[in-house]
């Protein structure tokens, strides 16, 4: 049996799969925590590697390996290749005022962002952080060599780390950074404008390319972003749609052509497979559930039990759940808000299905966001931690208006990784077929009040903090 293995480095944790090349049977699982915060020291997610790889019972029998990973954070390296600087996450939103800079500084602004590079910068994505690091930390920009993403140094780390000019990246990923473009590749002056000059970038390779092997000589696939990979493991076509629940919340789409929003709302990254990959990205994802259900002091499958109990709308009751601020509204210093509070509907089960019905109109938008972009739905596929909610999972048609899917409970992510490593070692034109199989199918009547409530209270908590 030829074993490959795939690894999901995401903002809380690393996990580890192994599978079967022929058949992607898994053989076994590893997993390892990472630190809290929204910067992080990279070696953190080195030492959880190598844990998740001892729990996974260890890689002396794996053929090959490919590393997905958290989206967009800014790893800057000095000339040596030691870290500069602890690592900015998606999720910091300090380069918010970095990103409307940049904005206002290109010439054609937004639309030009938008039609370069797929996305406007906001201030999750690379670019906006290197401004930032240029404006606030001019002697840690000075000092930054070369300048990578999570996924990036992790492969290059374990292909032995030999110098800046090893590091290679995949053009799923480097589609998030801001500055680069899927026809051009790096974009010179958007790197200038970024951050005065232009730092080492690691090469971007095609999606069965390798960058090498490890010093034991495990063959590496080039690895991808997080989301690029869940479509890769989860197969998905185009048609398909995910909404993926976890740190964040995603709405992406598999599409044969790119596409280019210059509102900002839809990111048009690339995806792992030679397509492209329009996303609506949220900052406010499961944590919504787990902290409501917190804060009514309850479990989660209380709080699902709770949800279900009250009835849709929740007698007017809404939560607009900006608890971290938000991107898609582009709304970094946002704050959450409960809106229409009677004394009939100030329950815990009202409380509990409102922040499910707010989670979801929320995603809601960003679905509505691809489709005026052209997408079409064919499939929609409910993953991440959060999908794993039966409230969630049978509240989500009546908010969506469309039956939805939950495939059997795997780690996406880094099955995803895993089909790459497959897909790398047996040198063919497609990757494997692997199917996950085992989908629930959930059904339900549409309630459009809900979505009109929300958006009226939307509005109203977008206008009490200047939107």
């Amino acid at each position: 049996m030829t074993l490959v293995a795939g690894v999901d480095s995401s903002t809380q944790s690393c996990k580890v799969v192994v599978r079967d090349l022929d058949t992607g049977a898994v053989v076994r699982t590893g997993r390892a925590s990472h630190p809290d915060g929204t910067e992080v020291d990279p070696a953190a997610w080195w030492d959880a590697l190598l844990a998740a790889f001892a729990d996974a019972g260890g890689l002396d029998d794996v053929a090959a390996i490919a590393i997905a990973g958290q989206q967009h954070g800014m790893v800057c390296l000095d000339e040596s290749g030691a870290v500069v600087r602890d690592a900015l996450l998606w999720n910091d939103t300090r380069s918010a005022g970095a990103a409307a800079d940049l904005v206002a500084e290109l010439p054609g602004g937004a639309q030009s962002f938008a039609a370069r590079t797929g996305s406007v910068p906001v201030a999750a994505l690379t670019v906006s952080k290197l401004r930032w690091l240029a404006a606030h930390e001019p002697a840690n920009a000075a000092r930054t060599a070369a300048v990578c993403l999570p996924h990036d140094w992790l492969t290059w780390k374990l292909g032995g780390a030999r110098g800046l000019e090893a590091l290679r990246t995949d053009r799923g990923d480097a589609s998030g950074t801001g500055y680069w473009s899927a026809t051009d590749g790096y974009l010179d002056d958007v790197l200038d404008l970024a951050m005065g000059r232009r730092p080492a970038l690691p090469t971007v390779l095609g999606p069965s390319d390798s960058p090498g092997t490890t010093p034991d000589g495990v063959l590496l696939g080039a690895g991808t972003g997080d989301n690029a990979a869940a479509a890769l493991g989860l197969g998905a076509v185009a048609g398909d749609v995910i909404v993926s629940i976890g740190t964040s919340g995603v709405v992406s789409a598999v599409s044969e052509r790119p596409s280019a929003d210059a509102s900002g709302l839809v990111s048009g990254f690339a995806d792992a497979t030679g397509r492209f990959l329009p996303l609506a990205c949220t900052l406010n994802g499961a944590r919504v559930l787990s902290s409501t259900a917190a804060a009514l002091g309850v479990d989660l499958d209380r709080f699902a039990e709770l949800a279900l109990a009250a009835p849709p709308g929740c007698d007017g009751l809404v939560l607009v759940p900006y608890l971290e601020g938000e991107r898609t509204p582009n709304k970094p210093d946002s704050t959450a808000a409960l809106h229409g509070v009677t004394l009939a509907n100030l329950t815990p089960a009202h409380l509990a299905r409102a922040a499910v019905e707010g989670l979801l109109c929320g995603l809601a938008d960003g679905l509505d966001a691809l489709r005026a972009q052209g997408v079409q739905v064919r499939r929609l596929v409910l993953i991440g931690g959060g999908a794993k909610s039966p409230a969630l999972r049978a509240i989500a048609p009546s908010v969506f208006g469309v039956p939805v899917s939950a495939p059997a409970a795997s780690e996406y992510v880094a099955d995803g990784a895993a089909r790459q490593a497959a897909w790398v070692l047996a040198g063919s034109a497609e990757p494997p077929d692997w199917s996950i199989g085992g989908d629930e199918r959930y059904d339900g009547d549409a309630h459009p009040g809900v979505r009109e409530r929300y958006a009226e209270a939307r509005e109203l908590t977008l206008d009490r903090i200047g939107g």
